[in-house]
């Protein structure tokens, strides 16, 4: 049987409805013996839970002060760049130069979470052209990393992180107290 032109271009209006008419199926809950539950028992466990995102305590993030926020934020950049040390130098090195050392795939993880700072900084106040600047140090950061071992040297060495959080403390110390 062959369907008309106006089937291939134009379905037709009752094989594009939803099924059911979209009407939700609404009816009573049988078990396999024929007894009906009604909708107040069928999850009893679950009748109390809830997420409520607005709740402070729900969010362990958000009722930091602004100080709180950019002590995480500086934690979080030696985390990255300086938290470790070559034995018998003193080269310091973090989590950044690790990571990075899985091709593409570590600089992207990587790249991301200095992205992140740079958001946090940007909902501290920081004005567009700090972040500007702190964006421009991770574009470097991210591309010259991408090269495999000269840019896993230049990752321990260049610190964007360290310099981010640096320059957002320097903004942050200028501007008044309220």
């Amino acid at each position: 049987m062959a369907m008309p032109e106006d089937d291939i271009f134009m379905p037709h209006a009752a094989r594009s409805r939803p099924p059911f008419g979209g009407a939700q199926a609404r009816g009573k809950v049988i078990d396999q013996d024929g007894r009906e539950f009604s909708d107040a028992t069928l999850h009893p466990q679950f009748e109390g839970f809830q997420f409520d995102f607005r709740n402070a305590s729900a969010n362990p993030f958000g009722n930091l002060t602004r100080e709180e926020r950019l002590a995480r934020l500086e934690m979080i950049a030696k985390l990255l760049d300086v938290a470790f040390i070559v034995p018998g130098t003193n080269v310091r090195y973090g989590i950044d130069g690790l990571i990075g050392l899985i091709p593409v795939v570590g600089d992207i993880i990587t790249t991301a979470i200095s992205l992140w700072l740079v958001r946090e900084a940007r909902l501290l106040g920081a004005p567009w052209d700090i972040t500007a600047r702190m964006l421009a140090n991770v574009a470097v950061d991210g591309v010259i990393g991408m090269v495999p071992v000269a840019g896993d040297a230049f990752d321990v060495m260049f610190r964007a992180n360290i310099r981010n959080v640096r320059m957002l403390r320097r903004w942050l110390d200028k501007q008044p107290r309220i």
